[in-house]
C-alpha cells in the first residue's frame, strides 16, 4: 500500500532544502571568490594567509553542509520535473544535479588533502586543527593543487549552465521549475 506522501508528490522543495541550497551556493561563491583573489596575491603576506584561512573555513563548512544536504535529499522526496519537459532535458537536469552534489563534496576534500599533502594543517575557525589524514607528500601536492583548481572551474561552468537552464525554464518555458527552489515565486 502506497503512502499518501507518495500519491501527492511535493510541488516544491522543502524550506530546509531551499535554505541549504542557497546557503551552500552563497558559501561556494564566497570560497571561489576568495580563492581566486588570494591566489593572485604575490608572496605570503599576512592578508594572503588570512584569506587562505577563510577559504579553508568555508571549504570545511561547505563539506559539512553538503553531507547534511545529501542526507536530506535522500530522505525527502524532490518535486517532479514538469511533465512537458523533454527526455533529454530531464536527463541533463539529473546529470547536472548529480555532478553538482559530487563536486560540493569532492572539491573541499581535494582542498583539504592538498593542504595536508603540503604539510599544512587546516585550523577550523581558528579553534582546532582538522586531523592530518595523510602525511606531507610533494608528489600528491603537485596533483591535488591543480585538481582542486580545475574542479572549481568545472563547477563554475556547471553552475552557469544550471543558472541559465533555470532562467530558460522561468522566462521562456514558464513551467514553474525555478519556483520549486525560490520561496517567493509561485
Amino acid at each position: 500500500m502506497k503512502s499518501m506522501k507518495n500519491l501527492n508528490p511535493p510541488t516544491r522543495y522543502t524550506a530546509t532544502a531551499i535554505g541549504m541550497h542557497w546557503l551552500v551556493a552563497l558559501l561556494i561563491f564566497a570560497a571561489f571568490g576568495i580563492g581566486w583573489y588570494m591566489t593572485g596575491i604575490h608572496g605570503f603576506t599576512p592578508q594572503k594567509l588570512k584569506l587562505f584561512s577563510w577559504h579553508k573555513w568555508l571549504g570545511v563548512t561547505i563539506f559539512g553542509l553538503a553531507v547534511i544536504r545529501v542526507a536530506w535529499r535522500l530522505l525527502n522526496p524532490v518535486p517532479p520535473l514538469p511533465q512537458g519537459m523533454s527526455r533529454w532535458q530531464r536527463q541533463a537536469a539529473h546529470l547536472v544535479h548529480q555532478l553538482l552534489y559530487a563536486l560540493i563534496i569532492v572539491i573541499p576534500l581535494t582542498g583539504y588533502f592538498y593542504s595536508a599533502a603540503s604539510g599544512i594543517a587546516v585550523r577550523y575557525l581558528g579553534l582546532f586543527d582538522m586531523p592530518m589524514i595523510i602525511e606531507k607528500n610533494d608528489q600528491l601536492k603537485a596533483i591535488l593543487g591543480p585538481t582542486h583548481v580545475w574542479l572549481n572551474y568545472l563547477m563554475a561552468a556547471i553552475v552557469i549552465v544550471h543558472v541559465l537552464a533555470a532562467l530558460k525554464h522561468q522566462l521562456i518555458d514558464r513551467d514553474g521549475t525555478l519556483g520549486r527552489m525560490l520561496p517567493f515565486l509561485k
